[in-house]
């Protein structure tokens, strides 16, 4: 019986660059973060539609500080209660079924299953919290904030912000969070940090010469978080395009 020694197939360090190398290339064969960043950012863009379409301007009996003036105070409603719960539940179920044929057709499962899990909740619990502030009507203006029974001065910067996060900063922006580290893509964790930015912050009318009274209102809020959305899908999808060509 003798010894025999048998050939390496490389250094360990070769081995390691192999190995990263299959992993790059695995966890590109498994992203498709333009899918769902499109039909995120055509959803957000109908809203303005939505908003047009629904817009209705009513005076109301003003609070009780500005009542001595002896005018109304002009409320503004747009928006539908059931465009966004149904389109962003549509939008992560479409995503579901995207990775899971993805996943089938190339053979590379994709762990997509926390950003659907998420972004599901969220909704639901954004939906819930709308109802909750308007089960016993619009508020009027001056009205307290109803949030899960706490009563919440309207004027406050917490309470703004805190509307403000009760929408798409957390249907839509906290999932993307979640699909960057599914993903492990800083890229798209950028772009998630920016959207929630936007969302976050208010935007104003006044510097794209729309008046707060005016049917197009909403474009400020919804066209500029679209537009990021649809510029990410865009340059997202080109990289998945340009990797497919250097791998062929």
């Amino acid at each position: 019986m003798t010894d025999a020694t048998v050939p390496s197939s490389g250094t360990p360090r070769d081995v390691l660059a192999g190995l990263d190398a299959l992993t790059r290339k695995v966890r590109a064969a498994q992203r498709g973060t333009w899918f769902p960043l499109l039909l995120l950012g055509l959803l957000t863009l109908g809203g303005v539609l939505v908003g047009r379409l629904t817009f209705e301007v009513s005076t109301v009996p003003c609070p009780a500080a500005e009542a001595a003036a002896g005018a109304g105070c002009t409320l503004i409603k747009q928006g539908s209660p059931v465009y966004w719960p149904v389109g962003l539940a549509l939008a992560y179920a479409a995503t579901a079924v995207f990775y899971i044929r993805r996943s089938r057709n190339r053979g590379v499962g994709t762990p997509v299953r926390p950003y659907v899990l998420t972004g599901i909740v969220l909704v639901g619990v954004v939906s819930a919290t709308a109802y909750w502030s308007v089960r016993q009507g619009v508020p009027q203006p001056g009205d307290p904030v109803d949030l899960w029974g706490l009563r919440l001065d309207p004027d406050s910067g917490v309470t703004r912000f805190v509307e403000r996060l009760n929408g798409n900063a957390a249907a839509v922006g906290l999932p993307l969070l979640v699909l960057a580290r599914v993903e492990r893509s800083r890229a798209l964790l950028l772009l998630a940090a920016v959207y929630l930015a936007i969302e976050l912050v208010p935007l104003t009318t006044g510097w794209a010469g729309i008046d707060t009274a005016s049917p197009w209102s909403v474009l400020p809020r919804y066209g500029v978080p679209g537009a990021l959305l649809l510029l990410g899908a865009l340059g997202f999808g080109l990289a998945e395009l340009s990797g497919r060509r250097r791998a062929a």
